[in-house]
This record gives C-alpha cells, structure tokens and sequence, in this order.
C-alpha cells in the first residue's frame, strides 16, 4: 500500500532482516510447521489473580501501557484513575480527577504483584516536564529494556515516552516521538525488535479530519534517534481503525491487528487482521480476528506460542462481557472459535488486555474487569495454559 509520504519517488527497498528475528527482547524464535486450529472450549484457566483493586480508584486500560517479561519476572503498566458512579455504559471513572499511570510487577509468573505508581517525569499532563530530544540511542537487546509510549490526546497526541535499563526500575524520559508529517500521532505501546538499535513501531495516527485514527508503523535503525514512516496499515475509515498490536513470524511475515469501528447506524465493532510479507511496506487484510468484538469494540493482544500458533485475547464488550481468546495456525488466515478466559462481567467496561507467554508454556493475560455495573474497576490477571493444537 503505498503513501503520500513518499513524494512519489519509488519506495526503498527494505533492508535484509536478521536470518532470525528478535522477539520480546531475548527470545529468538526458529520456523515450525503449522498446526490444525484449537476449537472452541473454556481455557485452562489455572486461577485468576486481582492485580490491583482499591476502594475509590479506577484501574484499567493496560493495552494503553504496555507489558515486559524477563522469565517469571513480569511488569504491566496500567491506568489509575478515580472512582465515579457514571451511566452503565461508560467507564466508572472520575474524568476531573487525574489518571496517573502505574506499573504492577510479579516476580512469581503472574500469581502475585506488587503495584506502585510512576514516578513524577512520567506525568507530563499533571506537572512533569514535556518531552525532548532522545539524548542517546535505545539499546533494543538490553537485557533489562523495557519501552512505553503515551500520547496526551486520543485524537491527535502528541506522543511521549520512556524507556529503562533495569527492567521498569528507573525510567529515562520523556523523550518526544517525531511527528512524521502526520496530522497527529496518539501513541500506545506496541513495538518489534529487530535488533540492537533497529525497531518498528506500530502506532495510529490521526485522521486528515484530526480525530483518530488510522494505523501505520515506522522503522528506526539507529536506536530511535531517527524514524521513517514505512507504511499505512489499511485505508483511511469513516469510523476509526485503531491500536495495532503485531507479531513476527519465523519467516519475517508480520501479522497485525487492529481495532475498528464504523459508526452506522447501527454501530459495529470487531477486529482486523493485516499481514505483510515484504517488512512492513504493504499490508493485505485477512480474515477478521472477531467479526464482532461487542458495543464499543476492544483491542487484542497478540501472542507468538513456541508451537507456531498465534494467540490473540481481546475483551467482548455486549452480553456475555467476557474476556476471550483465539487461535491462528495459518497466520491469522483463519481463526478458532472462542476460547473463555473470565465469564461474569457486568458491564462493557472492561479488557484492553496485555499478554506475555511465561518459560513454562502457560500464558498470563493482565486486563481490567469489572463485578457490579457501578463497582470500581480493577485489574486481573488470568494465568492459563494454551493447550495443544
């Protein structure tokens, strides 16, 4: 798919990758032979784990964030807002107060966290300093990297982030992620490593209307010092096609998906699948994740198992509110049916999920949920096993 950004001179060709792609910082993966589709059937869900939940706060949203692993050493950024009794189609929060973000860290596979928030150079809507100049290049493959991106506006951003070295510890920032000529860019955290200083990034922009969004990913090979736009992921909607999340197959094939919605009447939401064979350049649409993700739609999170499937879990945001997952053998040409992690919602309010695959094979899948209509929403943690193919 090409873009205006070139300026209508031939598009450069890409760069070889490395003969094995990076994954998830230290996890070199090697090509395996695709496997039959899991049918539909409750997950083996070992128990789920309240991450964070605390009287007159709201926690949510840790697709927005982001989520590292090292081992059984997990970290996940969330959201921590303020309680409100709102109508029951909206998120419980109390949007005059601040929603600052925090980190929730399990040292034990996700079976037990501890919570505290970001440090003050992470709040830059509420008194920290606003973003410059990356003043070093990334180093991707540190054995401790962790890297968020966030934006101030939905709608047109800016973007700022942060990255560590010591495993979410400490953070260096805010640095101020390039505009790329685009009429905004509204980041959340979704990123591929390739190697020591090159990565891609996949990010939505705003719309030429200047409401969101519309996804694109952009490559850097320097660490971050510099960034090219590589490509739209899809046409520009008439509703929006938001939050990207990726993954790398064995073979360099990039498999992504997106989050969309058109307005109607009546509204629909569900979730795409793009794929590109040629590093990003161009994109062809697949079969769609969820045709249906519920009213108000919800992003996936995107998982690459050692068996060569993909997993993919996302919030279903109409009755039943649930959290689900499906599978992929084939590269997101065809998907299994449902797979239920969490039954029992009360409300849309819930998901934006973030997931990381722990040494053992089992996945941990870290979402918000919620129990009464009204009641405050906190974070959870389903720690399940995937199964066989």
């Amino acid at each position: 798919m090409g873009s205006a950004l070139w300026g209508g001179r031939p598009r450069p060709q890409p760069a070889p990758w490395p003969a094995r792609l990076l994954i998830n910082r230290r996890t070199f993966l090697t090509a395996t032979t695709a496997a039959p589709l899991v049918r539909a059937r409750e997950a083996a869900v070992l128990k789920h784990v309240v991450v964070y939940r605390v009287p007159g706060r709201f926690g949510g949203w840790p697709a927005n964030h982001g989520i590292w692993s090292w081992g059984n050493e997990i970290l996940v950024g969330f959201s921590a807002g303020y309680h409100q009794k709102r109508e029951w189609m909206y998120p419980q929060h109390n949007p005059a107060k601040p929603e600052a973000p925090a980190f929730a860290r399990s040292r034990g596979g996700g079976e037990t966290w501890t919570v505290r928030e970001a440090p003050e150079q992470m709040l830059p809507r509420w008194g920290g300093k606003p973003g410059g100049a990356l003043d070093q290049p990334m180093d991707f493959t540190h054995p401790g990297f962790a890297w968020t991106l966030r934006f101030d506006s939905s709608n047109i951003g800016p973007t700022v982030y942060w990255y560590s070295l010591d495993k979410g510890e400490t953070w260096r920032g805010p640095f101020e992620f390039p505009s790329l000529g685009l009429p905004g860019i509204p980041g959340r955290t979704n990123y591929l490593v390739l190697g020591r200083r090159e990565a891609l990034v996949f990010l939505t922009a705003a719309k030429t209307n200047k409401r969101e969004g519309r996804p694109f990913c952009a490559r850097t090979r320097d660490g971050g010092r510099n960034w090219e736009f590589v490509s739209w992921i899809g046409p520009e909607p008439a509703g929006f096609a938001i939050m990207p999340a990726a993954v790398a197959l064995p073979d360099g094939t990039l498999v992504a998906t997106v989050r969309r919605r058109e307005p109607g009447p009546p509204q629909r939401d569900w979730i795409d699948t793009w794929s590109s064979r040629d590093h990003g350049n161009t994109w062809t649409l697949l079969a769609p994740l969820a045709a249906d993700s519920g009213r108000g739609g919800n992003p996936a999170a995107m998982l690459r198992l050692g068996d060569g499937r993909i997993c993919a879990t996302y919030g279903y945001r109409s009755e039943p509110y649930s959290m689900r997952a499906r599978f992929t053998s084939d590269g997101g040409r065809s998907w299994s049916e449902d797979v239920f992690l969490r039954r029992g919602g009360k409300a849309p309010d819930l998901g934006y999920p973030r997931a990381v695959l722990r040494p053992d094979g089992k996945i941990v899948s870290v979402y918000y949920f919620n129990d009464d209509v009204h009641n405050e929403r906190f974070l959870e943690a389903a720690v399940w096993d995937p199964g066989t193919p």
